[in-house]
């Protein structure tokens, strides 16, 4: 069985593109972001590159300016089409762009692409105060959309209880906990993922 996964967030910034490269990196599969809103930085793909080595299918959309994906492209004088976002064939990692309810247009979520595409989505949610809510808000917003949600992967210091009663109470199953690595090198981040993570999970 081939692995497809789409990795979402509860927030931006809580460290989902590294976890999307330590997954795609252990698992040897490559990488796709359908919008890069943000190119003066390092982008998404590119640090994914960095980090875990693993081919890079280009972006659906490179967008300037760094917003939500509707705003930039409006800004930029782009417009998305999301029917033109079809994931490439094969073994594949996707990562959305900050959480599941960011609007790719003014009227499509990326949870309403997630719904279309049906491949097992992943949610990344930090382990700080707040979680509980902001993760079992995602988790519902997906299950309404049918979207298959294959499990939830904790970021940040272990806090037992919030990742316990988020996996309970969402009815979803808990694939571990990557912890801030410092410093963030290839080697540090996949042994940090194979210390927390079970790889038989993924397959």
């Amino acid at each position: 069985m081939m692995p497809r996964f789409v990795v979402t967030g509860t927030d931006t910034g809580i460290g989902k593109t590294v976890f999307s490269a330590a997954l795609a990196g252990a698992l040897g599969i490559p990488y796709w972001k359908p919008i890069q809103s943000g190119l003066e930085d390092e982008t998404d793909s590119e640090a994914v590159a960095r980090l875990a080595g693993v081919p890079i299918h280009p972006e659906g959309y490179r967008l300037v300016t760094p917003a939500s994906p509707h705003r930039a492209a409006e800004i930029d004088g782009i417009i998305l089409d999301p029917d033109a976002l079809t994931p490439p064939a094969g073994d594949l990692l996707i990562e959305g762009a900050g959480g599941a309810l960011v609007p790719v247009t003014r009227t499509w979520l990326y949870a309403d692409l997630f719904a279309r595409w049906q491949i097992p989505v992943i949610v990344c949610a930090r382990t700080a105060l707040g979680t509980i809510n902001h993760s079992l808000l995602t988790i519902e917003a997906l299950k309404s959309r049918r979207v298959p949600v294959h499990g939830i992967a904790f970021i940040g210091d272990a806090v037992e209880d919030s990742e316990a009663i988020i996996a309970e109470i969402g009815g979803v199953r808990r694939l571990g906990r990557l912890p801030i690595v410092e410093p963030l090198t290839p080697e540090t981040l996949s042994a940090a993922f194979h210390t927390n993570f079970n790889l038989a999970d993924f397959r």
